[in-house]
């Protein structure tokens, strides 16, 4: 494997994942996994380590984009981050049990329809419409909301940011912004989970690949977060869709290929 072919490589994969996480508050796995596995031949469980160890500074750097804005709900994001933590380990331990399905594919088919929702029917809560909500009753939704993302995304091992980003919009009426800001507040600390027992199981990943996941998913994550930050409501709307509805298209061709 030459070093140009890996630096290009990981180059749009990290692209693709950083414009999901600044914009959506995607995984990163979702994304440099199947690259990683299809174009490097890298073995799936140390690929999805990567991914996962790539999404902890993009997901910190645009958590911390948001915040500056003023657009992330930290108390809740505590209480929805302890919940789904908590019922993926739940959740993971139940599926152990059964006999294994294919379900990887629900993650890539979340992200597309969910891209469509956001260009066919855009969010347009706002912030007062939030405050709405009494602190009480938004507390126990984001338990409530977290033990469900928690349990499904430990029994099918896909699709929590997706979830997180759904839920956050349509079923707790968050703001987009602020929806996405406490998605990747909340993947920051899942994903530094996940990547230090992938790697404590599996040994250390290919360090240039690692690194390079890594420095190009933070470049565009930052990038992403920003713009999402400072344009208006309508213009997000479509740019997350797009990037979704893209990214989702691209997965679904990377998995034909492998």
């Amino acid at each position: 494997m030459s070093g140009l072919y890996m630096i290009f490589v990981t180059f749009f994969a990290g692209m693709g994942a950083g414009l999901g996480t600044g914009f959506a508050g995607m995984s990163a796995a979702a994304v440099i996994s199947p690259m990683l596995i299809t174009f490097l031949g890298m073995d799936p469980y140390m690929a999805v380590g990567i991914a996962l160890s790539s999404d902890v500074l993009a997901s910190a750097v645009s958590a911390y984009t948001y915040h500056k804005n003023k657009n992330l709900d930290i108390r809740n994001g505590l209480i929805m981050m302890a919940s789904v933590l908590v019922f993926t380990v739940a959740g993971s331990y139940i599926s152990s049990l059964l006999p294994s399905a294919t379900m990887g594919s629900f993650s890539v088919f979340m992200t597309f329809l969910l891209g469509v929702k956001f260009i066919v029917r855009p969010v347009m809560t706002t912030k007062e419409d939030m405050q709405q909500v009494s602190p009480r009753r938004r507390m126990f939704q984001s338990l409530v909301c977290g033990v469900t993302i928690g349990f499904i995304c430990g029994f099918i091992g896909a699709g929590g940011g997706m979830m997180m980003l759904l839920i956050l919009t349509s079923v707790l009426g968050y703001e987009l912004k602020t929806a996405v800001g406490t998605s990747v507040f909340i993947m920051t600390f899942t994903a530094l989970t996940g990547a230090a027992s992938h790697f404590m199981i599996g040994g250390m990943p290919d360090w240039r690949v690692c690194l390079l996941c890594v420095v190009f998913t933070l470049l565009w994550a930052r990038i992403a977060a920003v713009f999402a930050n400072r344009a208006q409501p309508k213009t997000l709307n479509r740019a997350t869709g797009i990037v979704l509805v893209m990214l989702g298209a691209a997965i679904m061709m990377f998995k034909l290929i492998a």
